[in-house]
């Protein structure tokens, strides 16, 4: 499984944010769209990724106020990417060895899409989900007459 089919289930609905906005605003988008990340954006690229990690940092070293910190100083300048061929045990790697919990999805230097810890963690359950009924069904539908199960012969 795929980055690309992680994002066709979860659609592509994108929150950026400029580096010049504050730390104050992107706090209220956050809240308002119940949303854990804002991708940072600057002339069409993406320059980095502010969480709610980020937004917590920003805080506390303002002495609990917003005050009028940029996301600029807020932001992680650096965040892990991914693509839409990345695949899936790929990401739930780097997610893990490095504590991320949203990789943007770039392709072709454009951002298609953001995908989230839960996005990854509710893939792998569906997924186990519907193995499960697969192996559930087939083994219903297991022949009863013995034509190709059979016990073996005990001395």
């Amino acid at each position: 499984m795929k980055v690309s089919d992680i994002l066709r289930v979860k659609g592509h609905a994108l929150y950026t944010i400029t580096p010049e906005d504050s730390v104050a605003d992107a706090a209220k988008i956050m809240s308002e769209k119940d949303i854990g990340s804002l991708v940072v954006m600057s002339h069409g690229l993406v320059v980095g990724m502010l969480t709610f990690r980020e937004v917590i940092a920003a805080t506390v070293r303002n002495g609990g106020s917003f005050g009028t910190t940029s996301v600029y100083r807020a932001m992680d300048d650096g965040p892990l990417i991914c693509t839409l061929e990345t695949e899936l045990d790929e990401v739930r790697r780097m997610m893990l060895d490095h504590h991320a919990r949203y990789l943007p999805v770039i392709e072709n230097r454009q951002l298609v899409g953001v995908v989230s810890f839960y996005d990854v963690a509710k893939t792998v359950v569906d997924r186990q989900n519907f193995e499960n009924r697969m192996l559930k069904a087939y083994i219903k539908d297991w022949p009863e007459d013995g034509s190709k199960h059979t016990e073996p012969n005990l001395p």
